[in-house]
């Protein structure tokens, strides 16, 4: 059974930092897209970053460009998310997702809470 395990969550307050790991469990993914999404209180699920399986390839969304940095250990079957310089906009459950296809996600985690206080 594929289980993606999200930590590292908690609340932080403005300008901090915290780094998200997402385990995965079941099979490997050293070959697939990792990813990292979040989704704020009545908004919908929004894309935050996501890295190719050589960690070549990365892209983020505009609001977290040159704040958050993301990483993988294919070798521990993880993925990371550095959040620096964090505002109360990033106030979200963050979730992790692998295996990217043309159209959608395979795998998703559960999600980890991470809430920025001003």
């Amino acid at each position: 059974q594929v289980q993606l395990v999200e930590s590292g969550g908690g609340l932080v307050q403005t300008g901090g930092s915290l780094r998200l790991s997402c385990a995965a469990s079941g099979r490997t993914f050293s070959t697939s897209r990792m990813g990292w999404f979040r989704q704020a209180p009545g908004k919908e699920r929004e894309f935050v970053a996501s890295i190719s399986w050589s960690g070549r390839t990365i892209y983020y969304t505009d609001s977290v460009k040159g704040r958050f940095t993301i990483s993988r250990a294919n070798a521990k079957n993880t993925v990371y998310l550095q959040m620096n310089s964090l505002k109360p906009e990033d106030t979200a459950v963050y979730y992790c997702a692998a295996d990217r296809t043309d159209t959608s996600w395979t795998y998703w985690g559960q999600g980890t809470q991470v809430t920025v206080s001003s």
